[in-house]
């Protein structure tokens, strides 16, 4: 048998007081004097009583809880990111619940929303960084209002993210204005938003100008990658300018380009994306298009508790800005 959880109604009654007395108290109102709370809290205590959340949160019409819903902790952008949530949620007065998925799929999807929505949360907050099966329709708690991190994809449904492609523009425009015929670009995965808009911004603006377009090739993000396509592009041919997807592949980029004998810029110019916290700290310091990952957590955060008030949904399109450092130059000769 399990053991009765205590009751208002047994503080009350071993204080001797009303259990609209013990609510006062346990739901911190005024109106109660102070000799008199300090004599229902002792109580609690020596009761082992506990605030039934739930119960509070019904009467309140709140739960004071955020749900997020990710892919991949150690990915930069998403830690940044729930890290910023997270922290303006409890400015704001609110716990946040997160879901990780073990894979990407709507099928994982939609059995977090279903265990965040029996957790009862406010609001919710969902990092796509891929796109679904055309068969894998998201299905979202009902009435709760819900902020994507990604492009628009759910009819009604506000999301949150960075421009798509003026970053990755910039980049390639940076090389070329320096004096580099063409831009070759390593990508990080195929089924990624990013990495799309990254590819296809990448490819219009050397046709934009005449370049020639060279293969891309492929990485995953991770710093392995990046090394490791340097490598294949270094074999295969003779780059000068090199447009990395992002910052921690540009780092294994950095490391076969020094391993090849060659120095950057003198011999190769590269830039990434994101600017991660380290991306000056590089040897040398590196040229790269800056994503604010805290502006989007607080922005995220704010339709969400927006939408909470009853506000419409919105779209929010986020800048993003080259930061010019020491790994680009003009090529040789």
């Amino acid at each position: 048998m399990t053991e009765r959880r205590t009751s208002l109604r047994d503080v009350a009654q071993a204080v001797g007081v009303s259990v609209q007395t013990v609510s006062r108290v346990a739901n911190g109102e005024p109106n109660v004097a102070a000799e008199k709370r300090e004599l229902v809290l002792l109580k609690m205590r020596e009761l082992g009583y506990r605030p039934n959340a739930a119960a509070r949160a019904i009467r309140r019409g709140s739960f004071r809880t955020v749900g997020a819903v990710y892919y991949n902790l150690h990915w930069v952008g998403t830690h940044r990111t729930l890290e910023e949530i997270s922290e303006r949620a409890a400015e704001s007065g609110y716990a946040t619940t997160l879901m990780p998925l073990a894979v990407t799929s709507g099928q994982a999807a939609n059995g977090a929303f279903t265990r965040l929505g029996e957790m009862a949360v406010d609001m919710l907050i969902v990092i796509l960084p891929e796109p679904f099966g055309a068969d894998e329709a998201l299905h979202l708690p009902e009435g709760v209002p819900t902020v994507v991190l990604g492009p628009p994809m759910i009819d009604g449904i506000s999301s949150v993210d960075f421009d798509p492609d003026v970053g990755a523009r910039e980049a390639v425009r940076h090389l070329l204005a320096l004096g580099h015929e063409t831009v070759h670009h390593i990508t990080g995965p195929a089924v990624s938003f990013s990495a799309q808009a990254r590819v296809r911004a990448w490819r219009e603006v050397l046709t934009e100008n005449g370049r020639p377009v060279p293969d891309a090739v492929p990485g995953d993000w991770s710093p392995m990658s990046g090394y490791q396509a340097m490598r294949r592009l270094l074999d295969d041919t003779h780059p000068t300018g090199v447009f990395v997807a992002n910052d921690q592949m540009a780092l294994g980029a950095y490391r076969a380009i020094t391993e090849a004998g060659l120095r950057i810029p003198d011999d190769i110019s590269v830039v990434g994306f994101d600017d991660i916290d380290e991306a000056e700290m590089f040897a040398p310091p590196l040229t790269t298009v800056r994503q604010d990952w805290g502006v989007l957590g607080r922005e995220s955060l704010r339709v969400a508790l927006q939408l909470t008030g009853g506000a419409p949904p919105e779209h929010v399109r986020l800048p993003t800005r080259l930061v010019v450092r020491d790994s680009t130059a003009p090529p040789r000769g």
